[in-house]
């Protein structure tokens, strides 16, 4: 398992709307789920480490935007054969385990993660009320230690949203596993 960071995406990028399956294969449009505030958008998985060692704190963050009118979501683009433990079953799974309250879907063709710019799990994005790339980063500045957290960048991130402030200046790379692409991964 390769160490990635997430690619610099520009500021302001156009969120690319989409219909994606959720892992009980229900319908999600983002454009109808958008909040009036804005939208989080987590790139996950269910094996990666670096994904389930944030997925409590993504919780919080979500029900503390959620206050905002600023919905999450979290897309798992590594739904391949080669992955198992990646199927929409444990999706579930991963929901009932962190009692997750967002929408965790299905990117079976990785459209909407390559959309993004999306490199690795964790990747996450913030849009704003106009579907404008806000704030690419970190969730925080310890990924493996939640009792060590100085620093919450999504977080501080969402109330500068909130506030109409200009997007953080310093927004640093999120990391962890690669993104298992379809076209190269090899049985």
């Amino acid at each position: 398992m390769a160490l990635m960071k997430s690619a610099k995406v520009e500021l302001g990028t156009k969120l690319e709307h989409f219909v994606l399956e959720d892992s009980l294969a229900n319908n999600f449009n983002s454009k109808e789920k958008f909040g009036k505030g804005g939208m989080i958008i987590a790139v996950m998985c269910n094996h990666c480490p670096y994904s389930n060692a944030i997925w409590e704190r993504l919780q919080e963050v979500s029900e503390f935007a959620k206050k905002l009118d600023i919905n999450t979501i979290a897309i798992n683009p590594n739904i391949h054969p080669n992955y198992p433990e990646e199927s929409p079953a444990h999706m579930t799974d991963k929901i009932k385990e962190f009692q997750l309250d967002f929408p965790y879907l299905v990117d079976s063709e990785q459209k909407v993660s390559k959309s993004l710019g999306a490199i690795c799990t964790p990747d996450i994005f913030l849009f704003d009320e106009s579907a404008k790339l806000y704030y690419h980063g970190r969730l925080d500045d310890n990924w493996h230690d939640a009792r060590s957290v100085k620093e919450e960048d999504l977080r501080e991130a969402v109330i500068s949203l909130f506030g109409q402030q200009s997007a953080p200046t310093s927004q640093i790379n999120s990391q962890g596993c690669s993104i298992k692409w379809i076209d190269t991964v090899t049985g």
